[in-house]
């Protein structure tokens, strides 16, 4: 069975709260609850689970399995994917894998944070031994060192970011799942004024953490079949990157894992940037969509600024670009964020975006990152591409 054998046969997700009321497994609870309902299955047909690291049980060894006993799940399959926001996409390529090799016929994708509530159990991430003692404190920093960098190599027009920003903002006033106090409009004269994070980084660059979950449930499309489920997503491409240029002591910041990645999930789906007809990149900051428009091949490296001025960004227009808000304006989950723009990017090629469903649903790019170390390309880099079942 290849990867495009998989088929993702449901999606669930719940409102993105600023702090939520409720523990990791409660809102995990939900969304098993969620994806029930939706594909007909009963839970003791799920035997496989796929976590997506989180920051609440970063400091328990046996996370996957204490998962399974909360969600009350008897498992042949289960594991933790910790490479950041690229995780979501890496938990439905391995349940793909699991599914292939025989260790699972139904895998549970679960994407779940509660840090802002319960709290992180983050362990130490490796190299901020060097960096914290400088004042280099958290993606804010890397991010402001990595905007200056890319100014200062190439030109960068802020009020082309600022068009990113508002368009994605106005999905997200489509989107009732979107974190509440993000749903307020925003003009890009908003954006340039809004205050510095890390000079040149504004406020409306970067994202705001927040407590919620997500999730797929992926099978075998004969599986999907039999049981007369006619629609399904499948994953047609994947690449996943991590520790880019490692062997090179000094990189250029601004080429990241994505061209390798994505070279690999285009070459696999048999597209090109192209064809693609909608775009929900990873988004913790507003640059970072940019670099990936360029790494990705859909502009020329350096070039983003251009592409973006000439590009409509909207539900309806030329590349839909993460139709529910991204986590930038819907709110981001922890590490559970990635999660967010994976399920929107299902839920349109259902054909249930409401509102702001786009018209071309052949097929949507989905990206992650994961992980911003100093003075390198981020850690981990990932694309998919999605495409409704034929």
């Amino acid at each position: 069975m290849a990867l495009h054998d998989a088929a993702i046969i449901a999606y669930a997700e719940t409102k993105i709260v600023p702090v939520s009321d409720r523990d990791i497994w409660q809102l995990g609870a939900d969304i098993l609850e969620q994806l029930l309902d939706r594909s007909g299955y009963e839970k003791g047909e799920i035997d496989g689970l796929i976590l997506s690291a989180s920051l609440t049980g970063a400091g328990n060894p046996f996370w996957s399995q204490a998962t399974a006993d909360a969600l009350s799940l008897e498992l042949d399959f289960c594991q933790t994917v910790d490479i950041g926001g690229c995780s979501p996409l890496g938990a439905v390529a391995r349940a793909s894998a699991a599914i292939d090799a025989g260790f699972a016929t139904s895998v549970l994708c679960l994407y779940a944070d509660t840090a802002v509530a319960e709290g992180s159990a983050r362990a130490r991430s490796f190299g901020q031994e060097w960096t914290t003692p400088l004042g280099y404190i958290g993606p804010p920093a890397a991010f402001g060192l990595l905007t200056r960098y890319y100014e200062e190599k190439f030109t960068l027009d802020h009020r082309a970011l600022g068009k990113l920003a508002v368009t994605q903002r106005e999905h997200a006033i489509l989107n009732d799942l979107a974190c509440e106090k993000l749903r307020k409009p925003i003009t890009i004269e908003d954006y340039l004024q809004s205050r510095m994070i890390n000079d040149p980084v504004r406020l409306l660059d970067s994202v705001m953490p927040c407590d919620g979950a997500s999730g797929l449930l992926v099978t075998g499309r004969r599986a999907a079949e039999k049981r007369g489920l006619t629609r399904c997503v499948v994953p047609v491409g994947y690449g996943e990157r991590t520790n880019y240029q490692a062997s090179r002591a000094l990189v250029d910041p601004t080429e990241t894992g994505h061209s390798a990645a994505g070279a690999r999930c285009f070459a696999q789906a048999g597209l090109t940037p192209r064809d693609i007809a909608a775009f929900h990149p990873y988004d913790d900051f507003i640059i970072a969509i940019m670099m990936q428009l360029e790494m990705l091949g859909f502009c020329p490296h350096g070039q983003g600024s251009a592409f973006i001025r000439e590009t409509d960004f909207g539900f309806a227009g030329d590349l839909p670009l993460n139709t529910g808000g991204g986590q930038i304006s819907a709110g981001q989950a922890g590490l559970a964020g990635g999660g967010t723009n994976l399920v929107e990017a299902v839920r349109q090629l259902f054909g249930e975006g409401g509102a702001r469903q786009v018209t071309n649903t052949r097929n949507a790019l989905v990206t992650g990152i994961g992980g911003i170390p100093y003075g390198r390309n981020w850690n981990s880099s990932a694309a998919m591409i999605l495409t409704p079942d034929a």
